[in-house]
């Protein structure tokens, strides 16, 4: 019988895995993207597939379909973007559009204040008649305009507010029965966090299927995509949204992961020491998004920003940019991306020259330069079958939940650090390393979810799993051969709020008991290793929290978790650096606070350094611990043609004849283009001619280096000069 109802589940989930395929189309010539609610002017114009026009609503100078079509007759294609929890709303919230005052419909806290986004803007309770709004002023007519692909960012419910009326009112509809206060207990805080990630998942829902039932009235394929936060980071900024459960939305075609330096400089604690690891942080918060696609083959862009919200210095964004880039393309089955949201603050914006200074300027020359050739790499990165270097298949377990036990201030004594019940179980091994994988609990049951999963990391001291049949599946895959190290001492106070596990037939005090039960393993069990089938269950009675609060804390749950890997796949490596080649691309990342080494990561061959505004050529270079490095192998190269290796522009029109190659370089105007060239032997002495879009020539630098015999950097020519929205066309010939 069990095999049976085995059968049926992975059946099920395969037609359900089908039909998802079915409903995401992928086309072509959409791989990179960014967000403005600006016109095309000259000087954001930066060349990426896609452009998101945000905000439906027309303003004094420009009507939405007046900018959109900015944007088409440029040659972007027009997608939509806006927020669903929040917005230029006003004239639903000051009655213009039904005649009543909705400011009650704004997220409160527990003193009566709303928390807003901006002025008139306030964060939103989606209640059905918002959602009417919605879909009829800012849905239907971005489909009438013709857009096909909808964007709704950031469904977002503060962990704080829910003392709002329209929240009441809410929760009596949802639950059954009168409103509680969630500062009053754990369980009223799981439960007014519950319906939180209820509301937004249904807003989604009716608007994404509102949309596309619309565009199939107008012989239209609409497609609809949620860019957001990572679990990760909503559950450490204690935000509320649907995440991994969109998965099971239909309607949904895929997520933007909305990365970059404002979220992930968020302090975390390893070792003893709380403190910004932006990279790490970055690596994790990927890893959360990508687990949301891999079960169902969904289409992700990876976002990152040049800059960050929070006003830092020029130096402080570039080096933090440079981390996050590098962390999202660790991940080679994802190769689509938001290459920059808000082109006009990162170009325009004015911004600390120093650290220690009060002036402040526009972007830096070299910075903008660097920053075209990191962006306009994104246009040719390829998927990979190549994996990041280290001992694959341990994954850490999440929940939505994790969302749920999230509150400003302590709740029946339950506290968690800055998020470290997760950290406490990701840090110790990522420090050391290896690359952890993150596993949501939400798609255990679909079968790719388990694909190269060997050790699974879990523990419910910080999150609950919201339903039974997610511990049917993780009980037969430990019988399949799977081992887990559960880590917690089951005491805090959500263990016990009133869920699936204790009501009805269900007569448990923590969830991890009916887990253990459907195992064979005694419900409280004591730390210790226990076998199920052919798997094992490695229980460890510590709350992860105690791996990294405290210094040297991790020693026996890296003990245990190295017994584990070395049963199920073989031994763990430890290092101090991650390496990965997708294509002529090499990624290198070396980690701090290594408890392995603190030598450098050496590469040796022939490079173009991609991180560096000259595009230095390198045959050696040292990548030191805190680092990251990005760079072109020329070794990866056809020999045999003229072309550009790296550029701070996007070239088109590119023509080889017997005689000549040629193309046409666009950029922002008011940036600095650089361009590394590799031309054949026969281009020796080449005569080089630069125009602009009138044919009036433009001065231009070149330039060439000394190199050994045979090496590939003896075919490399550098030009640089000011770049055009309008393009610049060069011309190289052969010279006589």
């Amino acid at each position: 019988m069990k095999s049976i109802v085995t059968a049926l589940l992975f059946f099920s989930a395969f037609l359900l895995r089908a039909q998802e395929a079915r409903n995401t189309e992928t086309r072509p010539g959409e791989k990179t993207t960014f967000q403005t609610a600006g016109p095309w002017k000259p000087v954001t114009d930066i060349r990426s597939d896609l452009v998101m026009v945000y905000g439906a609503n027309d303003n004094r100078r420009m009507t939405f379909l007046q900018r959109v079509e900015s944007w088409r007759r440029r040659g972007y294609t027009t997608h939509f973007m806006t927020g669903i929890a929040w917005g230029e709303y006003q004239d639903y919230f000051t009655g213009k559009w039904d005649g009543k005052w909705h400011l009650d419909e704004g997220q409160k806290t527990m003193h009566g204040d709303t928390i807003w986004h901006g002025r008139m803007v306030p964060y939103i309770v989606p209640t059905r008649n918002y959602l009417t709004y919605f879909k009829e002023r800012h849905i239907k007519p971005v489909i009438d305009a013709g857009i096909d692909a909808i964007f709704l960012e950031e469904p977002e419910f503060w962990a704080r507010a829910g003392y709002s009326e329209a929240f009441k009112r809410e929760w009596q509809d949802y639950y059954g029965f009168p409103w509680r206060p969630q500062h009053e207990s754990a369980e009223n805080t799981y439960l007014s966090n519950k319906l939180k990630y209820h509301l937004y998942y249904r807003a989604l829902d009716e608007a994404f299927s509102y949309a596309k039932q619309y565009g199939r009235e107008k012989g239209m394929n609409v497609r609809c995509y949620v860019p957001t936060h990572s679990l990760l980071n909503y559950s450490q900024w204690q935000i509320v949204s649907p995440e991994a459960s969109l998965a099971s939305l239909e309607s949904c075609d895929g997520y933007i992961a909305q990365v970059w330096t404002g979220t992930s400089r968020e302090p975390n604690y390893f070792n003893g020491k709380a403190k910004e690891r932006v990279f790490e942080t970055a690596f994790l918060e990927y890893g959360c998004m990508e687990s949301m696609t891999r079960p169902t083959g969904r289409k992700m862009f990876f976002l990152t920003d040049p800059i960050e919200d929070r006003a830092k210095d020029w130096e402080d964004y570039k080096r933090n940019y440079q981390a996050t880039f590098t962390a999202q393309l660790l991940y080679p089955q994802i190769a689509d991306y938001e290459v920059m949201p808000w082109p006009d603050r990162i170009y325009e914006g004015l911004y600390k020259v120093s650290a220690d200074s009060d002036e402040k300027a526009h972007i830096p020359r070299f910075y903008s330069t660097q920053m075209q050739v990191m962006i306009n790499t994104l246009n040719h990165m390829p998927l990979s079958e190549n994996k990041v270097s280290g001992s694959q298949g341990i994954s850490v377990l999440m929940s939505n939940s994790l969302m749920f036990q999230r509150s400003p201030r302590p709740v029946e004594g339950y506290d968690d650090p800055q998020l470290s019940n997760f950290y406490g179980e990701a840090l110790p091994l990522l420090k050391r390393g290896i690359p952890v994988s993150i596993t949501h609990i939400e798609n255990v049951g679909y079968p790719e979810t388990w694909r190269n999963v060997r050790v699974l990391l879990m523990s419910y001291s910080n999150m609950k799993p919201l339903s039974p049949e997610a511990h049917t599946h993780l009980a037969e895959w430990v019988k399949n051969g799977g081992f887990i190290v559960y880590s917690g001492r089951d005491d805090d106070p959500y263990q016990s709020v009133r869920e699936w596990w204790n009501q009805g037939d269900m007569h448990y005090a923590a969830p991890s008991e009916h887990l253990f039960s459907l195992m064979g393993i005694p419900r409280k069990a004591e730390a210790g290793e226990y076998r199920y089938g052919k798997g094992k269950v490695c229980v460890l009675r510590n709350d992860p929290k105690e791996y990294v609060l405290k210094q040297g804390g991790d020693k026996h749950f890296v003990e245990s978790v190295e017994k584990a890997y070395g049963e199920a796949a073989g031994r763990l490596q430890q290092k101090n650096s991650f390496y990965l080649e997708r294509g002529p691309y090499t990624l290198v990342a070396v980690l701090d606070e290594n408890m392995v080494s603190d030598e450098p990561f050496t590469l040796k061959g022939e490079y173009i350094d991609l991180f560096s505004p000259e595009l230095t050529y390198c045959s050696k270079v040292d990548i030191l611990p805190g680092q990251q490095g990005y760079f072109f192998d020329l070794k990866k190269i056809s020999k045999k043609r003229p072309q550009v290796i790296a550029a701070a522009s996007r070239q088109y029109d590119e023509q080889t004849t017997a005689d000549s190659y040629s193309f046409v370089s666009k950029s922002p105007q008011n940036t600095t283009n650089i361009l590394c060239l590799y031309l054949p032997k026969a281009y020796k002495s080449p005569r080089i001619t630069c125009t602009d879009a009138e044919g009036k020539a433009v001065t231009y630098n070149a330039r060439t280096i000394d190199a050994p015999a045979g090496a590939l950097a003896k075919h490399l020519l550098w030009l640089s000069f000011e770049n055009s929205p309008d393009g610049v066309r060069v011309c190289i010939e052969k010279g006589k």
